[in-house]
């Protein structure tokens, strides 16, 4: 503030220094510039004089803040927890014991850790939990019955879908690992092995990512189709009973127990595979009165002539097929099941519907062609399930019944949507 009104001074003790000068008369325009260029020189150097003298001056107030922050960060960092004891027959990892870091510990091969794995320095300077110790196995007996066994206790060679599963009960030392770390210029750089990441604060420690739940099954681009299984380091799928882990080792892939011989059908049932499973079925033709049939084919039956004028016998289907479909639950709708059509018309006229109150909620029937009906799923299905539906091709000649034509599909839906 005051060098802003000394050069207010300035400029008009110069002002009044040319009018002085000139007495009354007027000063010449060349005179005026040549003052005014002369005061413009004498403000510039007191501007920059006034900035030169406020940057010193933040300097000084910054140097002042930084030498207290250091101070009081010098002091916090230096509060330490004392350190930990050692582990007989054991590891401790960690190297660091200011507050809030950790420690971990692992025993050697052989022995189990009674204590905690992990202990944390508190604001206290104090460890939580008490110290930890190793114990030695001798036995499997010693294994206390409320902790799961090992997969290295196992005195047989498991199977690939038991040995997948019991690696996720692996010690939970198997789960933290030392990082490995290099010093160059003064600083520290540590990487960890694949599948580990650096615990917390503490480069020294490692520990397992998650993967099973990094990408829950909820989400897009899963890992497993089906189970995940997280690992040391990995992870790996696993898929249920009468699948197979595809090649990609994550999708699983229908076993068909029928071609591969696996069922226990009996020579007068029909073996239909289904999703994760299979279905031993009865091709039975119906018994309807005065008519018969007879089985031309495993999964079709024909009516037997009938006796002129039996209009029960004439009513009565001309013939009956049966298909099994399997399908996985929560397919999407409408979509296409069967497709029922005539291979010659004698008549006028083919109609097309479903027979029976099942399955209305879930079926629909609609002509696709002129002698083509469809039959379609309209509402989602949820396994494990079976349904049935009744579809019924009926041919007239000027309204006459000439024959009725009956298809009979049953679906067996999968619990699971693959």
């Amino acid at each position: 503030m005051m060098m802003n009104q000394f050069s207010v001074v300035m400029v008009i003790w110069g002002l009044h220094h040319l009018y002085v000068a000139h007495g009354q008369d007027c000063a010449s325009r060349q005179e005026l510039q040549s003052s005014l260029h002369q005061v413009e020189k004498l403000l510039s150097a007191q501007e920059a004089s006034y900035q030169q003298s406020l940057r010193s001056l933040r300097k000084r107030l910054n140097a002042l803040m930084n030498s207290s922050t250091v101070k009081h960060t010098t002091k916090a960092h230096n509060a330490t927890c004392p350190k930990p004891e050692s582990l007989a027959y054991g590891r401790r990892l960690g190297r660091v014991f200011g507050v809030g870091h950790e420690v971990h510990f692992v025993c050697k091969a052989g022995y189990e850790l009674l204590g905690p794995q992990t202990r944390v320095c508190l604001a206290s300077l104090k460890w939580s939990g008490q110290q930890p110790t190793c114990r030695v196995l001798n036995t499997v007996s010693n294994i206390p019955a409320a902790l799961p066994t090992p997969s290295y206790f196992s005195s047989s060679s498991p199977s690939p879908s038991s040995s997948s599963i019991s690696t996720s009960s692996a010690p939970l030392s198997a789960f933290v690992r030392p990082s490995r770390c290099t010093q160059f210029q003064g600083s520290s750089h540590c990487i960890c092995d694949a599948g580990f990441t650096i615990s917390g604060r503490d480069s020294d420690i490692c520990t397992d990512m998650d993967e099973c739940q990094l990408f829950p099954l909820a989400q897009p681009g899963r890992l497993c189709m089906h189970t995940c299984i997280n690992t040391p380091g990995s992870y790996h799928c696993v898929c249920p009973s009468g699948y197979n882990l595809a090649r990609d080792n994550r999708s699983c892939k229908d076993i068909d127990e029928c071609e591969s011989r696996l069922h226990n059908c009996t020579l007068d049932q029909v073996c239909v595979n289904t999703y994760g499973g299979f279905q031993c079925v009865q091709v039975e033709c119906p018994r309807i009165t005065n008519a018969t049939y007879i089985k031309t084919s495993p999964m079709r039956c024909e009516r037997n002539p009938c006796v002129v004028g039996d209009k029960a016998c004439t009513q009565a289907p001309n013939s009956v097929s049966f298909h099994f479909m399997p399908v996985v639950s929560n397919m999407s709708t409408p979509r296409v099941l069967f497709r029922v059509s005539a291979a010659r018309v004698l008549g006028d006229t083919l109609r097309f519907g479903l027979l029976g109150s099942r399955g209305r909620s879930h079926f629909s029937m609609q002509r696709s062609g002129r002698q083509t009906g469809t039959l379609l799923l309209v509402s989602p299905l949820q396994g494990p399930a079976t349904l049935e539906a009744e579809v019924e091709m009926s041919e007239l000649e000027r309204q006459a019944l000439l024959g009725r034509y009956l298809t009979k599909v049953t679906l067996f839906v999968s619990p699971y949507g693959f």
